[in-house]
């Protein structure tokens, strides 16, 4: 299993490495103190994002995360970021999150495509075995959405983090194992109206 920079490319969105060359195109999306809400990841300020994509890439040279631009095909630009994080290559391991998008591409063909691409990356081609996701228990909206591309919940971690404002966070985990994809990446094509055995190429 080698987790390596990648372009995945489809119909919506086009994922790329991570880069500081997005910097002024995130801050254009991703000043807006709601999308930090739940994560409070990065002080909503040009300084804030340029610390998070430089902490990211940190990470990236670490071996622990790969972390993408979300580039939305329509737009012609750079929307949002995500990211492979924890990444354990023994155990065949990945975490998908860090995840947001400007305001006006939120609960569109961009998030489902994106989860699409990097979950078909992660079972196809690395060959992981195990994918998980974690959310704010209080984010209704994220822990929905999980549920609906066919997450199994696994349980909640109870204190599990401070953030920056001091409130303490119980963390809700979900997964998605190597033998339930094929079910996962049906439903995913359903709800993009695309045969799964066709389209979205990577």
């Amino acid at each position: 299993m080698r987790v390596e920079p990648v372009v995945l490319d489809s119909t919506h969105v086009r994922l790329e490495p991570l880069s500081l060359d997005h910097h002024a195109q995130l801050c254009e999306v991703g000043l807006d103190e709601d999308l930090l809400r739940w994560t409070e990841s990065y002080e909503p300020t040009p300084d804030g994002l340029r610390a998070y994509i430089e902490a990211a890439l940190g990470m990236q040279a670490e071996g622990t995360a790969l972390p993408f631009a979300v580039i939305s095909k329509a737009a012609g630009r750079a929307v949002g970021s995500t990211r492979y994080g924890n990444i354990d290559l023994g155990n065949r391991r990945v975490e998908i999150g860090w995840t947001w998008y400007g305001r006006p591409w939120q609960r569109t063909a961009v998030n489902t495509e994106t989860k699409y691409l990097l979950l078909r990356h992660s079972f196809e081609v690395l060959g992981c075995i195990r994918v998980v996701f974690k959310t704010d228990v209080l984010n209704e909206r994220s822990r929905t959405a999980l549920l609906r591309i066919g997450a199994r919940e696994e349980g909640v971690f109870r204190k599990h983090m401070i953030l920056p404002s001091g409130r303490i966070r119980d963390t809700v985990y979900y997964s998605i194992a190597d033998d339930e994809w094929l079910q996962v990446k049906a439903k995913l094509a359903a709800m993009l109206g695309t045969p799964s055995t066709r389209a979205l190429t990577l």
